[in-house]
């Protein structure tokens, strides 16, 4: 790849020549039109212009997926012909500036009155421009070293109910998790600073508990305390996290914006846990919004750490195959030579019976595995609901089917038997 361009692709659907309407795009994108302008000399044109760098057309639909007042009064209609389409962007159009990216990636595209479907696909861009945006502070291996597990999946999950729980309640049940054997504890996306249980109180609460379970054990449970707010207020929970012994925050990356994320990345080497809660008003429709290869690959500009990716056969909408492809996405590097993966965070509906169809899909362990119910409602206790789903990767990764491993491992059988595994 050019060293001073990055390059995005799209999915689009229009009733005109996608040819002519991917010149557009790049036009309203760079210069402002597709057609030349007063002050635009060749110097210029040549030197900001996007370029259109491929139109590969699919078969056209019968009808729009999406309406278009533009179209109707031009009096317009079908077939709708679909694309993929490739611009070329010039780096010096941008500079280091990420909100300015996701603005000319995407932005106004998404109401151009020439398609009925527009969806940014995916985003490529050269070494020397990724080398511009921030890093993972800690990324997989940073991870792994801060909770001691060298190998395999991280185990986690959630503190539940979500809301309600006091500091000093939170902080058992915080406590009976760490016995449980868990390496990971997080936060709802919806319990950040609430009245019931202020950061303030909470976090130095928690803090204690875990520290108590390492005086004992020796391991060092990762806890992701949700600090989505304001920037301020999150640097100084950040703080807090910080100076309590802590290694790990979470944010809802779509509230909080590109700007928040990276000045909280500046500001802690904390580990980021990046919740992407919101994303599915932008990712559903398959001809509009934004695929997750380019999501992430904005937000890894950011500096997160983690990525949640939701679960495979999980209770979420999205296909097992968008799932995979998701976590393979963020332990691909950006570009060849700089290690800029970060944690696939697998949650939504998963327990002992969903680590073989995870195994099978994505042949690696490097993955944060989250289960609710599958460890809190366990019949043997939340100790043999983490004993069941280590059981359940250890026989994966070893060949071994689960209902035969189960027969030698009583935890692992519970769960089969209460969740409703038929797996052979």
């Amino acid at each position: 790849m050019n060293h001073d361009r990055f390059e995005a692709s799209y999915l689009i659907e229009t009733p005109l020549d996608p040819a002519r309407v991917a010149e557009i795009m790049a036009g309203e994108q760079s210069s402002g039109t597709f057609t030349r302008v007063a002050g635009e000399t060749d110097e210029l044109r040549n030197r900001t212009r996007a370029v259109v760098t491929q139109v590969e057309e699919f078969a056209p639909a019968a009808t729009p997926s999406l309406p278009n007042a533009w179209l109707a009064r031009k009096g317009v209609s079908g077939p709708y012909r679909r694309a993929q389409v490739s611009i070329s962007f010039p780096v010096s159009n941008v500079g280091a500036n990420l909100a300015t990216l996701a603005s000319i990636v995407a932005g106004n595209l998404f109401d151009l009155g020439e398609t009925t479907g527009l969806r940014l696909d995916s985003i490529r861009l050269p070494e020397s421009y990724r080398r511009r945006f921030a890093l993972p502070a800690q990324g997989i291996a940073g991870t792994r070293r801060l909770t001691g597990v060298d190998a395999g999946p991280l185990v986690g999950s959630i503190i539940k109910p979500n809301v309600g729980l006091s500091p000093d309640e939170t902080a058992e049940l915080v406590s009976k998790l760490c016995a449980a054997g868990l390496d990971f504890i997080k936060d709802d996306e919806i319990s950040a600073n609430p009245d019931h249980a202020p950061l303030a109180e909470r976090i130095p609460a928690v803090m204690a508990a875990v520290r108590r379970h390492a005086d004992r054990t020796g391991k060092q449970v990762m806890i992701a305390f949700n600090i989505t707010d304001e920037t301020d207020a999150m640097r100084r929970h950040a703080d807090l996290v910080a100076r309590e012994g802590g290694t790990c925050v979470m944010a809802s990356l779509n509230w909080c914006g590109f700007s928040g994320i990276e000045t909280l990345r500046r500001s802690t080497d904390l580990v980021l846990h990046g919740h992407r809660n919101g994303y599915g008003a932008v990712s559903r429709h398959p001809w509009l919004g934004i695929s997750f290869q380019a999501y992430q690959t904005l937000w890894r500009l950011a500096g997160v750490d983690h990525m949640h990716v939701h679960g495979v056969q999980g209770k979420f909408a999205q296909e097992d195959e968008e799932v995979v492809s998701s976590a393979r996405d963020c332990v691909t590097p950006l570009t060849e030579d700089l290690d800029d993966r970060v944690l696939p965070a697998f949650s939504s509906g998963q327990w002992a019976g969903t680590a073989q169809p995870t195994w099978d899909a994505i042949g690696h362990a490097d993955l944060l595995f989250m289960a609710g119910g599958g460890i809190l409602a366990h019949p043997g206790g939340p100790a043999a609901g983490v004993a069941s789903i280590r059981q359940a990767w250890a026989a994966v990764a070893a060949g071994v089917s689960l209902s035969e491993a189960a027969q030698r491992q009583p935890e692992l059988k519970q769960a089969l038997d209460t969740f409703g595994a038929k797996l052979c």
